[in-house]
């Protein structure tokens, strides 16, 4: 089992690897006049087979991603029970899945249809069947510690197995009871991707549709053009969060800003959205950067509540920022301009920042808070070298401390600073893909943490950065693949037209409908990843923007504005799990905490509601509107 264990995190690895390597070599041949045949199409499968090791690897490690509802059962045999409850009916999901993934690999397969340079598509799609099955396994494995409970949840498995091959005696059935069966699945904690997969099997079963209609959707987004950079920037925010990048940030925008109350509880905004541009609304923000930045923010004077709230809220503050990954997946769902959406976003997001900084400053005066050295990770104060090993005894002598502090300051976090201006330069400039610049941003980070730094280690722990990232991406992608099979099925059912029809005969006024779509999305926000909610939603809400008047690249950053502050919506948004974890708190302190951060956040996403000109602005300075 540990040779198992080791050759998949070996795997993984290298396909990492591959997919970053892959377009870098792209940019390299292209500049020599030709490319490499077949570049795009085996970094697209490349990602298919990412995403579902990663999944078997989150799913070993009981990380596949859940509705925080789950960690609402109380403790013993009631939670023991869902548990076996929810392993069999995500078993049963992944079960069908995996053997409409072989009809559909079999269909290729007779079709003969080559990927590139000879290899025929089927084998990029073997993995998925494969993949299912291991998921399969895992969930009736870790459903339970007793024998007898992963006897009962595999019972899912042979469920799944009898239905697969009595799928016509479906057809015309109801399906709520299935769904229902699903939806109580999903709220005693079973992963989204079951719910979102379970629902398009029993929909199309019950609608006369093979089930390889769900796979060959799912193949279809993740061979996407652009699919890839998600996994590629994630794994930047990686090596960067797993280096000393925070302390560096950290140090550099105390000396900048050091002087202005609240100057702490600022920069922790600040640091927190720039990593969370790399890492998605995913939590790693706070898992990683939360020990250093809660006690940089109680050494201050700062308040334990306010701290809470701040790091709570700044975790999903910096997805409305180039190059964040919402913003990519939105485009790729909504097919609009992945570099608008970039420059749309950029006004709203340096907006919700300055909210929350400014009620950082707040607090700052009312407690009278003062700047204290900054703790590294290991709980010491860093240490730097003293000015006058640094600079020259002219200008030592010449300089203020103050100025003096922010230029080795400067100094030692130049190259985290110049990472944006790498990744904009190279994408705006048209020198690389979106891809491309994610696999740059990649390498960068590489150098400038494993090479330049050296605080991320070669070897094992460079090798566990990539683990962390695949397990990460896995539980991301592996969502966003089967969501697609239910976005199939609500577009052949026309829900989208019906949802425009009922909300025009029953709303006429823009700014109503506006109000109205804040309140679902900010539901959504609560209940759904970003991720999911994405592929699910977004098809059916731009036929609405449409009718009501509103740009698509304005629809897509109130949407993405919506989803981050659904992370802070009790009882179950995301990062108030996630907070009470990391800071190991009640997670009612974590819900009053958060309450300021909400309101704040809620007024910010009103104003991009309601003044277009802070998204389309920049666009129609630029000629792109």
């Amino acid at each position: 089992m540990r040779f198992l264990h080791r050759l998949e995190d070996g795997v993984s690895t290298v396909l990492l690897g591959a997919m970053v390597l892959l377009p870098l070599a792209e940019i390299v041949v292209r500049r020599l006049g030709t490319g490499i045949p077949g570049a795009l199409p085996f970094e697209q499968h490349l990602t298919l087979w990412v995403a579902f090791l990663g999944a078997a690897l989150a799913a070993r490690d009981g990380r596949l991603l859940a509705l925080a509802t789950g960690n609402l059962l109380p403790e013993g045999r009631f939670r023991t029970i869902a548990a076996v409850f929810t392993g069999g009916v995500s078993a049963m999901v992944a079960t069908l899945l995996g053997t409409a993934s072989l009809d559909l690999v079999r269909i290729e397969r007779e079709g003969g249809i080559e990927m590139a340079a000879g290899v025929p598509v089927w084998v990029g799609q073997a993995v998925m069947p494969v993949g299912f099955a291991v998921l399969a396994l895992r969930l009736v494995w870790k459903s339970s510690d007793l024998w007898t409970g992963r006897a009962l949840a595999g019972f899912g498995i042979v469920l799944g197995l009898w239905i697969g091959a009595n799928a016509d005696s479906f057809a015309d059935r109801a399906v709520t009871p299935w769904l229902v069966l699903i939806l109580a699945s999903t709220l005693m904690g079973g992963p989204i991707f079951a719910a979102l997969g379970g629902a398009a099997v029993f929909l199309f079963l019950t609608d006369w549709v093979p089930l390889a209609a769900i796979p060959a959707e799912s193949y279809r987004l993740a061979v996407s053009p652009t699919l890839a950079a998600i996994p590629l920037f994630t794994l930047t925010g990686f090596l960067l969060a797993e280096g000393g990048a925070s302390e560096r940030l950290l140090r550099v925008f105390r000396a900048l800003f050091g002087w202005a109350p609240g100057s702490t509880a600022v920069v922790c905004a600040v640091v927190c959205a720039f990593f969370t541009v790399f890492t998605g609304g995913s939590g790693v923000t706070i898992l990683a950067l939360g020990g250093v930045l809660f006690a940089a923010l109680s050494a201050d004077g700062y308040r334990e509540r306010f701290s809470l709230g701040l790091l709570t809220s700044s975790g999903s503050l910096g997805l409305l920022l180039p190059p964040a990954l919402p913003l990519i997946l939105f485009g790729i769902v909504a097919e609009v301009p992945i570099e608008d959406l970039f420059i749309g976003g950029l006004l709203p997001g340096l907006l919700l920042i300055a909210l929350i900084a400014a009620w950082g400053v707040r607090e700052g005066l009312r407690v009278g808070a003062g700047a204290t050295p900054i703790a590294a990770k290991g709980g010491e104060a860093l240490s730097e070298p003293s000015p006058s090993e640094r600079l020259p005894p002219v200008l030592r002598r010449s300089l203020p401390p103050r100025v003096i502090e922010m230029v080795l300051a400067v100094w030692a976090g130049k190259w985290e600073l110049l990472l944006p201006f790498v990744i904009l330069g190279a994408f705006f400039s048209g020198y690389a893909t979106l891809v491309e610049t994610a696999a740059l941003a990649a390498l960068y980070a590489f150098v400038v943490q494993c090479l330049v730094h050296r605080d991320v280690k070669l070897g094992k722990p460079l090798l566990a950065v990539f683990r962390q990232c695949a397990v990460l991406v896995g539980g991301v992608l592996i969502i966003l693949v089967v969501a697609m099979g239910l976005t199939s099925w609500l577009v052949d059912a026309q829900a989208a037209q019906a949802l425009v029809d009922l909300v025009q005969n029953n709303i006429e006024s823009k700014i109503v409908f506006l109000l109205a779509l804040n309140v679902f999305l900010l539901l959504v926000g609560c209940l759904m990843d970003i991720f999911s909610a994405t592929v699910v939603v977004v098809p059916l809400i731009i036929p609405l923007g449409l009718a009501f008047g509103v740009d698509p690249i304005h629809l897509g950053i109130i949407f993405v504005a919506n989803l981050e502050l659904g992370y802070l919506t009790p009882p179950v948004g995301l990062n108030l799990f996630l907070a009470s974890y990391r800071f190991e708190r009640p997670l009612l302190a974590v819900y009053r905490a958060a309450v300021p951060a909400l309101v704040i956040l809620g007024f910010g996403v009103l104003l991009i509601t309601y003044v277009p000109g802070l998204t389309l602005g920049l666009l129609e300075l630029l000629g792109r509107r």
